[in-house]
């Protein structure tokens, strides 16, 4: 009799593979939107002094404001931890 093997013999239909629409969606790509790549590829490489991640304007500042300042805190929160850990008891 011998072992059964594991994997089927035949292959099945692909899944992922096909480039079959589904029935009932539309043959256009309109829920994709438009491509905005271009536009920000401008607004990257715009050579006005700027770095790159402040180049999109006031959300761009806040965002690296907030990052900067939950490091700072976050890096005083754990140097005031390792003081507090570095202190003998008291008895």
């Amino acid at each position: 009799q011998g072992l059964k093997p594991l994997v089927p013999t035949e292959s099945s239909d692909l899944i992922f593979g096909t480039s079959k629409l589904a029935p009932g969606l539309p043959a256009t790509d309109s829920f994709l939107g438009t491509n905005k790549v271009p536009d920000l590829q401008k607004v990257f490489q715009r050579s006005d002094g700027l770095p790159v991640h402040l180049k999109r304007g006031y959300p761009d500042r806040m965002l690296y404001r907030i990052t900067m300042a939950l490091t700072i805190g976050g890096t005083i929160y754990c140097l005031v931890g390792l003081y507090i850990a570095s202190q003998p008891k008291k008895q």
